[in-house]
């Protein structure tokens, strides 16, 4: 036991329909999963109490002490885990080092993330599939691809977890939703348990979060963590030709049996995979006469914005919907319908022949690689926390296509660094100005830089906390910066 009422094998295989009256759950952190958590754990029955450091969350801790849900706020609040507890849910941004879930874990007391509680709170009788994509870049974007095609199938479903809405939240709901398309983290795979995906896709695997996976062995633990998406998998286990690593994955996972492995590629497909033939994406893996023959699913130009990257997401999300059955044409439909979320390779503006863009999502190394293949000329934005990542390779890799740079944020002796060491002849701007305010001055810096013909491209490579409240606030303060710039232009001339 945990120091609680139930039992661990109680606990072992609590769904909906187990009685939680008696089972105290902590709740750890009260952040958007967390508040969801609370949520789904009253539906349920059980005795909550949730804990957060900080007093930001008053308002809902407010609403949830109104239905005698307990909740302490403020300075040490998480420090000590209570005596008679039988479950911690976790927020995904705590590592396993809090000493909240270290003590969890000393006393054996069960820890899941919102993840598995989602599944177990559908369970028995409720089940809905989950299509799931995670992967280090691209996961958003390609959910938001699947949800399209999804809803072009005249499908019900939702696009929940990492994107942005809790998968609890979209289980409380009234509507019977026929499908999920699900973005998990590598945080958020860590304390899941028992789910099993009906279809799922890893995109790429790639150094990111290393600060969450400290220690020599972070990077294969960060990649033990994107692997458990496979786990249990039921139809298709989703890998990226091009990234053997991810293929690798496939092959040491323990699938359901008659689960199959499917690939995609910007290449032409072999069997059991989908690619790309001419001008056209096309799926060698769903049809019948797949040896010989493979099905158009959409024109390359159904894709935007168009970059090699963005055809491997749409590749990725045709997989997971194919997989559940989703007809060609919804395919392409989706596609043309998707309406992405901002700050994704964003022209904000154009002016003296340079096109302002914001990619202000690529908060790692590898998310800017992505960008900085679909531009020949560009002046490089770049900075904030590196998370433990390095750009070397990112640097020599790009420095022929670099105009300039221009380097902000905490870690950004570690971007210049890297510039000096692979571009000495690219000329750089380091701000020390750590106000996030310093956009104004980066424009001018940039616009200063640029030739006729470039872009100027916010790829920080970098989190944006640091300076900012998040990569969206860094990209709208750009934008912001970039107008005033060309509106100041305009009247000069």
């Amino acid at each position: 036991m945990g120091g609680g009422t139930v039992t661990k094998d109680w606990m072992a295989t609590a769904d909906r329909l187990s009685d939680w009256r008696s089972a105290h759950v902590v709740v750890a952190g009260l952040g958007v999963s967390g508040f969801a958590a609370a949520d789904g754990l009253m539906s349920l029955g059980a005795r909550i109490t949730v804990l957060d450091e900080s007093e930001a969350h008053a308002e809902k801790a407010g609403l949830l002490e109104m239905l005698d849900v307990t909740v302490r706020l403020g300075a040490g609040a998480t420090a000590t885990l209570p005596d008679d507890v039988d479950l911690v849910v976790t927020s995904p941004g705590w590592r396993p080092t809090a000493p909240l879930l270290q003590q969890a874990a000393e006393r054996g007391v069960p820890i899941w993330g919102e993840t598995e509680l989602a599944w177990r709170m559908m369970h028995p009788d409720r089940v809905v599939p989950w299509l799931a994509v995670t992967g280090t870049n691209g996961k958003t974007t390609t959910t938001q691809m699947l949800e399209s095609m999804l809803r072009a199938a005249g499908l019900k479903t939702a696009a929940v977890g990492n994107i942005g809405r809790p998968i609890v939240e979209a289980i409380l709901d009234d509507t019977d939703y026929d499908v999920l398309a699900v973005e998990l983290s590598s945080f958020q795979l860590h304390w899941m348990h028992t789910v099993e995906m009906h279809s799922a896709a890893v995109l790429n695997l790639h150094a990111d979060h290393l600060e969450w996976y400290d220690g020599d062995d972070g990077y294969e633990r960060y990649v033990a963590d994107k692997a458990k998406i496979f786990t249990g998998v039921r139809h298709a286990a989703v890998y990226n030709v091009a990234e053997p690593a991810t293929e690798k994955l496939v092959e040491e996972a323990e699938v359901t049996e008659g689960a199959r492995a499917i690939g995609f590629t910007t290449g032409i497909p072999s069997v059991s995979m989908l690619g790309v033939v001419d001008d056209l994406l096309v799926d060698r893996a769903f049809v019948t006469q797949r040896r010989d023959s493979a099905l158009e699913l959409a024109k390359l130009s159904d894709v935007t914005p168009y970059a090699p990257h963005n055809v491997e997401n749409a590749l990725a999300a045709a997989a997971l919907a194919r997989s559940f059955g989703v007809p060609a044409a919804a395919i392409a439909q989706g596609l043309r319908d998707l309406e992405l979320a901002g700050h994704r390779i964003q022209s904000v503006a154009t002016g003296d022949g340079v096109t302002w863009v914001d990619d202000s999502k690529a908060t790692n190394p590898h998310a800017a690689n992505s960008a900085m293949c679909a531009f020949p000329s560009f002046v490089w934005i770049a900075g904030g926390q590196a998370k433990g990542t390095t750009f070397d390779d990112l640097v020599s890799e790009h420095a022929a296509q670099m105009r300039g740079a221009v380097v902000i944020g905490v870690d950004r002796a570690l971007v210049a660094d890297a510039l000096a060491r692979h571009a000495p002849e690219v000329p750089v701007h380091v701000l020390e100005n750590t106000d996030s305010g310093v956009m104004d001055q980066v424009v001018t810096l940039c616009a200063q830089l640029a030739r006729d013909g470039d872009v100027v491209l916010l790829s920080p490579g970098c989190a944006s906390l640091d300076m900012f409240t998040g990569y969206d606030d860094r990209g709208d303060q750009f934008a912001d910066a970039v107008r005033r710039h060309l509106a100041t232009t305009d009247t000069d001339h």
